[in-house]
Protein backbone atom coordinates (compact mmCIF):
# COMPACT_ATOMS: atom_id res chain seq x y z
CA UNK A 1 0.00 0.00 0.00
CA UNK A 2 1.53 3.31 -1.09
CA UNK A 3 1.55 6.54 0.91
CA UNK A 4 -1.49 7.98 -0.86
CA UNK A 5 -3.55 4.83 -0.35
CA UNK A 6 -2.64 4.91 3.33
CA UNK A 7 -3.75 8.53 3.56
CA UNK A 8 -7.10 7.81 1.90
CA UNK A 9 -7.76 4.89 4.22
CA UNK A 10 -6.75 6.99 7.21
CA UNK A 11 -9.24 9.62 6.05
CA UNK A 12 -11.95 6.96 5.75
CA UNK A 13 -11.22 5.72 9.26
CA UNK A 14 -11.32 9.28 10.66
CA UNK A 15 -14.67 9.92 9.00
CA UNK A 16 -16.09 6.70 10.41
CA UNK A 17 -14.84 7.42 13.93
CA UNK A 18 -16.32 10.92 13.91
CA UNK A 19 -19.66 9.97 12.38
CA UNK A 20 -20.27 6.89 14.52
CA UNK A 21 -19.14 8.72 17.63
CA UNK A 22 -21.70 11.45 16.92
CA UNK A 23 -24.64 9.01 16.87
CA UNK A 24 -23.84 6.98 19.97
CA UNK A 25 -26.91 6.98 22.22
CA UNK A 26 -25.22 8.19 25.42
CA UNK A 27 -26.11 11.87 25.28
CA UNK A 28 -29.52 11.16 23.73
CA UNK A 29 -30.52 8.84 26.57
CA UNK A 30 -29.36 11.35 29.17
CA UNK A 31 -31.32 14.16 27.44
CA UNK A 32 -34.49 12.06 27.28
CA UNK A 33 -34.27 11.26 30.99
CA UNK A 34 -33.57 14.83 32.12
CA UNK A 35 -36.55 16.10 34.06
CA UNK A 36 -38.44 12.81 33.74
CA UNK A 37 -40.40 11.89 36.86
CA UNK A 38 -41.46 8.34 37.56
CA UNK A 39 -43.87 8.12 40.54
CA UNK A 40 -43.53 4.42 41.34
CA UNK A 41 -41.19 1.57 40.60
CA UNK A 42 -39.05 1.69 37.45
CA UNK A 43 -38.27 -1.45 35.46
CA UNK A 44 -35.73 -1.31 32.63
CA UNK A 45 -35.99 -3.35 29.43
CA UNK A 46 -33.46 -2.74 26.65
CA UNK A 47 -33.46 -4.57 23.32
CA UNK A 48 -31.36 -4.26 20.17
CA UNK A 49 -27.75 -3.93 19.12
CA UNK A 50 -27.30 -0.75 21.19
CA UNK A 51 -29.20 -2.14 24.20
CA UNK A 52 -26.23 -2.55 26.54
CA UNK A 53 -24.88 0.93 25.79
CA UNK A 54 -28.28 2.55 26.30
CA UNK A 55 -28.98 0.61 29.50
CA UNK A 56 -25.57 1.40 30.96
CA UNK A 57 -26.13 5.13 30.47
CA UNK A 58 -29.70 4.98 31.82
CA UNK A 59 -28.68 3.14 34.96
CA UNK A 60 -26.11 5.83 35.76
CA UNK A 61 -28.69 8.57 35.24
CA UNK A 62 -31.46 7.04 37.35
CA UNK A 63 -31.87 6.11 40.99
CA UNK A 64 -32.17 2.43 41.87
CA UNK A 65 -34.23 0.29 39.52
CA UNK A 66 -36.74 -2.35 40.57
CA UNK A 67 -35.11 -4.63 38.01
CA UNK A 68 -33.82 -4.74 34.47
CA UNK A 69 -33.22 -6.93 31.42
CA UNK A 70 -30.95 -6.32 28.42
CA UNK A 71 -31.24 -8.41 25.23
CA UNK A 72 -28.54 -7.70 22.65
CA UNK A 73 -26.47 -9.37 19.95
CA UNK A 74 -23.66 -11.80 20.66
CA UNK A 75 -20.49 -9.93 21.56
CA UNK A 76 -22.28 -6.67 22.43
CA UNK A 77 -22.41 -7.00 26.23
CA UNK A 78 -19.41 -5.03 27.51
CA UNK A 79 -19.68 -5.87 31.21
CA UNK A 80 -22.07 -6.27 34.11
CA UNK A 81 -24.68 -3.64 34.99
CA UNK A 82 -25.83 -3.64 38.61
CA UNK A 83 -29.37 -4.94 38.97
CA UNK A 84 -29.71 -5.76 35.28
CA UNK A 85 -29.65 -9.23 33.72
CA UNK A 86 -27.90 -9.17 30.34
CA UNK A 87 -28.66 -11.67 27.58
CA UNK A 88 -27.10 -12.14 24.14
CA UNK A 89 -29.00 -13.70 21.25
CA UNK A 90 -29.08 -14.32 17.52
CA UNK A 91 -29.23 -11.71 14.76
CA UNK A 92 -30.55 -11.35 12.05
CA UNK A 93 -32.36 -14.61 12.80
CA UNK A 94 -33.67 -15.13 16.36
CA UNK A 95 -32.48 -18.15 18.34
CA UNK A 96 -33.24 -19.81 21.69
CA UNK A 97 -31.18 -17.21 23.55
CA UNK A 98 -33.21 -14.39 21.96
CA UNK A 99 -36.34 -16.07 23.32
CA UNK A 100 -34.75 -16.64 26.72
CA UNK A 101 -33.90 -12.98 27.14
CA UNK A 102 -37.34 -11.87 25.96
CA UNK A 103 -39.02 -14.31 28.34
CA UNK A 104 -37.06 -12.70 31.19
CA UNK A 105 -38.28 -9.26 30.09
CA UNK A 106 -41.90 -10.46 29.95
CA UNK A 107 -41.60 -12.02 33.40
CA UNK A 108 -40.10 -8.81 34.80
CA UNK A 109 -43.00 -6.74 33.46
CA UNK A 110 -45.82 -9.12 34.37
CA UNK A 111 -48.66 -7.87 36.63
CA UNK A 112 -47.37 -4.32 37.03
CA UNK A 113 -49.26 -1.53 38.79
CA UNK A 114 -50.62 1.67 37.26
CA UNK A 115 -47.96 3.78 39.02
CA UNK A 116 -45.10 1.61 37.70
CA UNK A 117 -42.98 2.63 34.70
CA UNK A 118 -41.21 0.45 32.16
CA UNK A 119 -38.20 2.30 30.75
CA UNK A 120 -37.99 0.69 27.32
CA UNK A 121 -34.74 1.31 25.41
CA UNK A 122 -35.04 0.14 21.84
CA UNK A 123 -32.54 0.02 18.97
CA UNK A 124 -32.12 -1.67 15.62
CA UNK A 125 -31.75 -5.43 15.67
CA UNK A 126 -34.54 -5.70 18.21
CA UNK A 127 -36.76 -7.54 15.74
CA UNK A 128 -34.56 -10.63 15.99
CA UNK A 129 -33.30 -10.12 19.54
CA UNK A 130 -36.60 -9.26 21.25
CA UNK A 131 -38.84 -12.15 20.31
CA UNK A 132 -41.46 -14.47 21.73
CA UNK A 133 -43.02 -16.18 18.71
CA UNK A 134 -46.61 -17.36 18.36
CA UNK A 135 -45.42 -20.35 16.34
CA UNK A 136 -42.47 -22.76 16.69
CA UNK A 137 -39.06 -21.06 16.61
CA UNK A 138 -37.87 -23.28 13.76
CA UNK A 139 -40.71 -22.06 11.54
CA UNK A 140 -40.07 -18.41 12.45
CA UNK A 141 -36.39 -18.90 11.59
CA UNK A 142 -37.34 -20.46 8.26
CA UNK A 143 -39.70 -17.60 7.38
CA UNK A 144 -36.98 -15.07 8.29
CA UNK A 145 -34.45 -16.92 6.12
CA UNK A 146 -36.93 -16.97 3.22
CA UNK A 147 -37.47 -13.21 3.44
CA UNK A 148 -33.75 -12.40 3.76
CA UNK A 149 -32.81 -14.71 0.89
CA UNK A 150 -35.44 -13.16 -1.37
CA UNK A 151 -34.11 -9.64 -0.76
CA UNK A 152 -37.16 -8.37 1.15
CA UNK A 153 -36.58 -4.94 2.71
CA UNK A 154 -36.74 -4.26 6.44
CA UNK A 155 -40.29 -2.83 6.33
CA UNK A 156 -41.60 -5.92 4.54
CA UNK A 157 -39.78 -8.24 6.95
CA UNK A 158 -41.09 -6.41 10.01
CA UNK A 159 -44.65 -6.32 8.66
CA UNK A 160 -44.50 -10.12 8.70
CA UNK A 161 -42.70 -10.41 12.04
CA UNK A 162 -45.30 -8.36 13.90
CA UNK A 163 -48.06 -10.85 13.26
CA UNK A 164 -46.03 -13.85 14.32
CA UNK A 165 -44.96 -12.46 17.71
CA UNK A 166 -46.27 -11.92 21.25
CA UNK A 167 -44.20 -8.73 21.69
CA UNK A 168 -44.08 -6.95 18.33
CA UNK A 169 -46.53 -4.51 16.77
CA UNK A 170 -47.42 -2.84 20.10
CA UNK A 171 -48.04 -6.08 21.95
CA UNK A 172 -45.24 -5.58 24.48
CA UNK A 173 -46.72 -2.24 25.60
CA UNK A 174 -50.13 -3.88 25.89
CA UNK A 175 -48.53 -6.58 28.04
CA UNK A 176 -47.05 -3.92 30.37
CA UNK A 177 -50.41 -2.16 30.96
CA UNK A 178 -51.62 -0.62 33.21
CA UNK A 179 -48.02 0.49 33.82
CA UNK A 180 -46.68 3.38 31.75
CA UNK A 181 -44.03 2.70 29.11
CA UNK A 182 -41.39 5.42 28.67
CA UNK A 183 -39.67 4.51 25.42
CA UNK A 184 -36.38 5.84 24.02
CA UNK A 185 -35.83 4.67 20.44
CA UNK A 186 -32.64 4.74 18.38
CA UNK A 187 -33.73 4.64 14.74
CA UNK A 188 -32.18 2.26 12.21
CA UNK A 189 -34.80 2.54 9.47
CA UNK A 190 -34.88 5.15 6.73
CA UNK A 191 -37.57 7.73 7.51
CA UNK A 192 -37.72 6.76 11.22
CA UNK A 193 -41.09 4.92 11.17
CA UNK A 194 -41.64 4.16 14.87
CA UNK A 195 -43.86 1.16 14.25
CA UNK A 196 -41.18 -0.50 12.11
CA UNK A 197 -38.06 0.09 14.23
CA UNK A 198 -37.42 -3.33 15.83
CA UNK A 199 -41.00 -4.12 14.72
CA UNK A 200 -42.49 -1.58 17.12
CA UNK A 201 -42.99 -3.48 20.41
CA UNK A 202 -44.29 -0.32 22.12
CA UNK A 203 -45.87 1.51 19.18
CA UNK A 204 -49.34 1.31 17.62
CA UNK A 205 -49.01 -0.66 14.41
CA UNK A 206 -49.83 1.11 11.15
CA UNK A 207 -49.33 -1.97 8.99
CA UNK A 208 -52.30 -4.17 8.18
CA UNK A 209 -53.12 -7.83 7.76
CA UNK A 210 -53.65 -7.19 4.06
CA UNK A 211 -50.10 -5.83 3.75
CA UNK A 212 -48.66 -8.85 5.54
CA UNK A 213 -50.55 -11.21 3.25
CA UNK A 214 -49.31 -9.24 0.24
CA UNK A 215 -45.68 -9.68 1.40
CA UNK A 216 -46.23 -13.43 1.77
CA UNK A 217 -47.66 -13.61 -1.74
CA UNK A 218 -44.99 -11.37 -3.28
CA UNK A 219 -42.15 -13.62 -2.09
CA UNK A 220 -44.15 -16.86 -2.37
CA UNK A 221 -43.38 -17.74 1.23
CA UNK A 222 -43.86 -21.28 2.44
CA UNK A 223 -46.20 -20.91 5.44
CA UNK A 224 -47.92 -23.42 7.69
CA UNK A 225 -51.69 -23.15 8.28
CA UNK A 226 -50.85 -21.72 11.74
CA UNK A 227 -48.69 -18.96 10.26
CA UNK A 228 -51.30 -18.17 7.61
CA UNK A 229 -53.95 -17.82 10.31
CA UNK A 230 -51.73 -15.46 12.35
CA UNK A 231 -51.39 -13.12 9.36
CA UNK A 232 -55.13 -12.49 9.64
CA UNK A 233 -54.97 -11.37 13.31
CA UNK A 234 -54.66 -7.59 13.72
CA UNK A 235 -52.15 -5.86 15.98
CA UNK A 236 -52.93 -3.00 18.44
CA UNK A 237 -53.76 0.24 16.62
CA UNK A 238 -53.92 2.47 19.73
CA UNK A 239 -51.90 2.48 22.95
CA UNK A 240 -52.70 4.84 25.81
CA UNK A 241 -49.80 3.94 28.11
CA UNK A 242 -46.77 4.88 25.97
CA UNK A 243 -44.54 7.97 25.79
CA UNK A 244 -41.90 7.81 23.06
CA UNK A 245 -38.66 9.72 22.45
CA UNK A 246 -36.93 9.02 19.13
CA UNK A 247 -33.26 9.84 18.76
CA UNK A 248 -30.41 9.16 16.36
CA UNK A 249 -30.87 8.59 12.64
CA UNK A 250 -28.98 8.06 9.43
CA UNK A 251 -29.39 11.79 8.75
CA UNK A 252 -27.30 12.58 11.83
CA UNK A 253 -24.76 9.96 10.75
CA UNK A 254 -24.40 11.58 7.31
CA UNK A 255 -24.24 15.11 8.75
CA UNK A 256 -21.44 14.13 11.14
CA UNK A 257 -19.55 12.43 8.30
CA UNK A 258 -19.90 15.56 6.15
CA UNK A 259 -18.52 17.72 8.94
CA UNK A 260 -15.46 15.50 9.29
CA UNK A 261 -14.95 15.57 5.52
CA UNK A 262 -14.69 19.35 5.67
CA UNK A 263 -12.14 19.10 8.48
CA UNK A 264 -10.05 16.78 6.28
CA UNK A 265 -10.24 19.11 3.27
CA UNK A 266 -12.96 17.41 1.21
CA UNK A 267 -16.04 19.08 -0.23
CA UNK A 268 -18.89 16.81 0.93
CA UNK A 269 -21.84 16.08 -1.36
CA UNK A 270 -24.81 14.22 0.14
CA UNK A 271 -26.29 11.97 -2.53
CA UNK A 272 -29.04 10.52 -0.34
CA UNK A 273 -29.84 9.46 3.20
CA UNK A 274 -32.57 7.12 1.91
CA UNK A 275 -30.51 4.46 0.10
CA UNK A 276 -32.59 1.26 -0.12
CA UNK A 277 -31.61 -0.52 -3.36
CA UNK A 278 -29.62 -3.72 -3.84
CA UNK A 279 -26.07 -3.52 -2.53
CA UNK A 280 -24.54 -4.42 -5.90
CA UNK A 281 -26.48 -1.65 -7.64
CA UNK A 282 -25.38 0.89 -5.04
CA UNK A 283 -21.73 -0.11 -5.42
CA UNK A 284 -21.87 0.16 -9.20
CA UNK A 285 -23.61 3.54 -8.92
CA UNK A 286 -20.96 4.95 -6.57
CA UNK A 287 -18.24 3.72 -8.91
CA UNK A 288 -19.91 5.57 -11.79
CA UNK A 289 -19.89 8.77 -9.72
CA UNK A 290 -16.18 8.29 -9.04
CA UNK A 291 -15.51 7.91 -12.77
CA UNK A 292 -17.57 11.00 -13.63
CA UNK A 293 -15.49 13.12 -11.25
CA UNK A 294 -12.10 11.51 -11.92
CA UNK A 295 -10.88 14.75 -13.48
CA UNK A 296 -11.74 16.94 -10.52
CA UNK A 297 -9.13 19.39 -9.28
CA UNK A 298 -10.46 19.46 -5.72
CA UNK A 299 -10.98 16.77 -3.09
CA UNK A 300 -14.54 15.47 -3.11
CA UNK A 301 -16.54 13.22 -0.80
CA UNK A 302 -19.85 11.70 -1.93
CA UNK A 303 -22.07 10.34 0.86
CA UNK A 304 -24.98 7.90 0.79
CA UNK A 305 -26.77 6.76 3.93
CA UNK A 306 -29.44 4.10 4.28
CA UNK A 307 -29.72 0.34 4.17
CA UNK A 308 -29.28 -1.74 1.03
CA UNK A 309 -30.40 -5.34 0.58
CA UNK A 310 -28.67 -8.45 -0.72
CA UNK A 311 -30.33 -11.14 -2.80
CA UNK A 312 -28.71 -14.44 -1.92
CA UNK A 313 -27.56 -16.30 -5.02
CA UNK A 314 -24.70 -18.26 -3.42
CA UNK A 315 -23.46 -19.71 -0.15
CA UNK A 316 -20.46 -17.52 0.58
CA UNK A 317 -19.74 -15.20 3.50
CA UNK A 318 -20.31 -11.46 3.58
CA UNK A 319 -22.73 -8.64 4.28
CA UNK A 320 -24.47 -5.86 2.41
CA UNK A 321 -21.70 -3.31 3.06
CA UNK A 322 -18.95 -5.66 1.94
CA UNK A 323 -20.94 -6.58 -1.15
CA UNK A 324 -21.51 -2.89 -1.94
CA UNK A 325 -17.81 -2.08 -1.66
CA UNK A 326 -16.70 -5.05 -3.73
CA UNK A 327 -19.28 -4.21 -6.42
CA UNK A 328 -17.56 -0.83 -6.86
CA UNK A 329 -14.10 -2.33 -7.45
CA UNK A 330 -14.43 -3.05 -11.21
CA UNK A 331 -15.86 0.40 -11.86
CA UNK A 332 -13.04 2.33 -10.18
CA UNK A 333 -10.27 0.06 -11.45
CA UNK A 334 -7.32 2.19 -12.55
CA UNK A 335 -8.55 5.38 -10.89
CA UNK A 336 -5.92 7.01 -8.72
CA UNK A 337 -6.50 8.70 -5.37
CA UNK A 338 -9.99 7.20 -5.09
CA UNK A 339 -11.67 4.86 -2.61
CA UNK A 340 -15.20 3.55 -2.12
CA UNK A 341 -16.21 2.21 1.27
CA UNK A 342 -19.37 1.17 3.08
CA UNK A 343 -19.86 0.42 6.77
CA UNK A 344 -22.63 -0.57 9.16
CA UNK A 345 -22.85 1.91 12.03
CA UNK A 346 -23.30 -0.92 14.54
CA UNK A 347 -19.90 -2.37 13.65
CA UNK A 348 -21.25 -5.61 12.21
CA UNK A 349 -22.08 -6.52 8.63
CA UNK A 350 -23.88 -9.79 8.05
CA UNK A 351 -22.69 -12.88 9.93
CA UNK A 352 -19.06 -11.65 9.96
CA UNK A 353 -16.61 -9.86 12.24
CA UNK A 354 -16.29 -6.98 9.74
CA UNK A 355 -18.24 -3.72 9.77
CA UNK A 356 -17.92 -3.31 6.00
CA UNK A 357 -15.42 -3.01 3.18
CA UNK A 358 -13.19 -0.58 1.28
CA UNK A 359 -11.78 -0.72 -2.27
CA UNK A 360 -9.53 1.49 -4.37
CA UNK A 361 -8.32 1.74 -7.94
CA UNK A 362 -5.97 -1.22 -7.50
CA UNK A 363 -8.34 -3.67 -5.79
CA UNK A 364 -9.68 -5.23 -8.99
CA UNK A 365 -6.16 -5.78 -10.37
CA UNK A 366 -5.04 -7.37 -7.08
CA UNK A 367 -8.00 -9.76 -7.16
CA UNK A 368 -7.26 -10.74 -10.76
CA UNK A 369 -3.64 -11.44 -9.83
CA UNK A 370 -4.96 -13.88 -7.24
CA UNK A 371 -7.16 -15.59 -9.83
CA UNK A 372 -10.34 -14.13 -8.33
CA UNK A 373 -13.15 -12.85 -10.59
CA UNK A 374 -15.30 -10.24 -8.88
CA UNK A 375 -18.42 -11.34 -10.78
CA UNK A 376 -18.00 -14.92 -9.52
CA UNK A 377 -17.48 -13.74 -5.95
CA UNK A 378 -20.62 -11.60 -6.04
CA UNK A 379 -22.62 -14.45 -7.54
CA UNK A 380 -21.56 -16.61 -4.59
CA UNK A 381 -22.13 -13.77 -2.07
CA UNK A 382 -18.55 -14.31 -0.84
CA UNK A 383 -17.36 -10.71 -0.53
CA UNK A 384 -15.79 -11.27 2.89
CA UNK A 385 -13.14 -13.73 1.71
CA UNK A 386 -12.30 -11.71 -1.42
CA UNK A 387 -11.87 -8.45 0.50
CA UNK A 388 -9.90 -10.23 3.20
CA UNK A 389 -7.30 -11.25 0.63
CA UNK A 390 -6.70 -7.64 -0.50
CA UNK A 391 -6.83 -5.88 2.88
CA UNK A 392 -10.31 -4.58 2.07
CA UNK A 393 -12.18 -5.38 5.28
CA UNK A 394 -13.10 -2.67 7.78
CA UNK A 395 -13.25 -4.02 11.33
CA UNK A 396 -14.44 -1.75 14.14
CA UNK A 397 -15.95 -4.10 16.70
CA UNK A 398 -19.33 -3.40 18.28
CA UNK A 399 -19.86 0.37 18.33
CA UNK A 400 -22.75 0.65 20.79
CA UNK A 401 -25.05 2.32 18.26
CA UNK A 402 -27.10 1.36 15.20
CA UNK A 403 -28.43 3.96 12.73
CA UNK A 404 -28.16 2.30 9.30
CA UNK A 405 -25.13 2.29 7.01
CA UNK A 406 -22.79 4.88 5.50
CA UNK A 407 -21.33 4.45 2.00
CA UNK A 408 -18.89 6.95 0.51
CA UNK A 409 -16.64 7.85 -2.40
CA UNK A 410 -13.48 9.76 -1.50
CA UNK A 411 -11.45 11.48 -4.23
CA UNK A 412 -8.28 13.14 -2.89
CA UNK A 413 -6.53 15.93 -4.79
Amino acid sequence: MNTLEKRLRADAEAILRASIGAVKPDSAVRRALEGARFPGRVFLVAAGKAAWQMANVACKALPALAGGVVVTKYGHVKGEIDGVACYEGGHPVPDENSLRGTAAALALTQDLRADDTVLFLLSGGGSALFEQPLLPLAELQDITHQLLSAGADIVEINTMRKRLSRVKGGRFAAHCAPAQVFSIVLSDIVGDPLDMIASGPACPDRSTCAQAIAVAEKYRLRLSPQAQALLAVETPKTLENVTTNITGSVRELCAAAANECRVLGYEPILLTDCLTCEAREAGSFLASIAKTHAGTEKSLAFLAGGETVVKLTGKGLGGRNQELALSAAPGISGLSETVVFSVGSDGTDGPTDAAGGIVDGETEEKLRALGIRTADVLQDNDSYHALEKVDGLIVTGATGTNVNDLAMVLIRR
